[in-house]
């Protein structure tokens, strides 16, 4: 077990190589990083004025990017211990995802933000969409992401074109809090989703239609991880029940 933050976690982040580390956003307004191989509670990260929904590690290992309520991105140097930059998004960040230098956030205004290192703390791009932005999902090409919505709808975006290239919906999906995350299967050829109805709504990419619906969960379904090999798919909902599935 893992000891030190003060509050709710709302996001994991794993850095396995080389320092084996995992980087948590907190309610308590900080960023909280681990040791897992001696489980240490190595650094926080204080500089939120409200809850951190969003952390992730950049490719430069000594770098940390975070999102927060109080509508800012913040970059940390986790060799200096501190913020080195802070992005005014004017909006609540819920989700992030990094590709190099380049920040990709998602937001409460409904709006899915580039932050690019070389135009300083401004942001360089935006796309707006029809609902709330809950969670981004990068493809392992980096050429697609995948991001949810409360509108409700799933929406695939073509990141060379910058614009939206597939929307997946179904009759009975609903987004049930603003932070539901989604997922891509290790191949980009399924999306994934949880529902407010505790349904498990899983849809094939290239025939943009709902391929399974899962039925386990009683509560809304928040969080969803598929397995490095693509067999298995592990789901939680509000009520705190985790459920692995596999051979569906």
């Amino acid at each position: 077990m893992l000891t030190g933050a003060n509050s709710g976690v709302m996001s994991l982040d794993y850095d396995s190589e080389p320092s084996h580390m995992l980087l948590a956003g907190s309610n308590d307004f900080a960023c909280h990083i681990w040791n897992i191989e001696d489980q240490r509670h190595r650094h926080t990260l204080t500089g939120h004025a409200n809850r951190v929904y969003c952390a992730r590690f950049m490719e430069d290992s000594g770098l940390v990017v975070s999102g927060s309520n109080d509508r800012t991105l913040k970059q940390w140097d986790l060799r200096e211990r501190a913020c080195v930059r802070t992005m005014f998004a004017g909006s609540s960040c819920n989700t992030l995802v990094t590709i190099g230098s380049l920040v990709i956030s998602g937001h409460f205004d409904k709006k899915i933000r580039f932050w690019d290192k070389r135009a300083g703390d401004a942001q360089s791009n935006e796309i707006t969409l029809q609902g709330k932005v809950t969670s981004l999902c990068l493809a392992g090409d980096r050429n697609t992401l995948l991001c949810c919505t409360r509108e409700p709808s799933l929406k695939m975006i073509d990141l060379r074109k910058n614009q939206v290239v597939s929307t997946f919906t179904a009759p009975s999906f609903n987004v049930g809090a603003d932070y539901v995350k989604c997922i891509l299967s290790p191949d980009a050829e399924y999306a994934c989703c949880g529902g407010s109805d505790g349904s498990v709504y899983i849809w094939n990419v290239n025939k943009n239609k709902v391929e399974k619906v899962l039925k386990e969960h009683d509560h809304t379904v928040t969080a969803c991880s598929w397995h490095p090999d693509g067999n298995m798919l592990l789901t939680c909902d509000t009520k705190k029940k985790v459920v692995l599935w596999s051979a569906f």
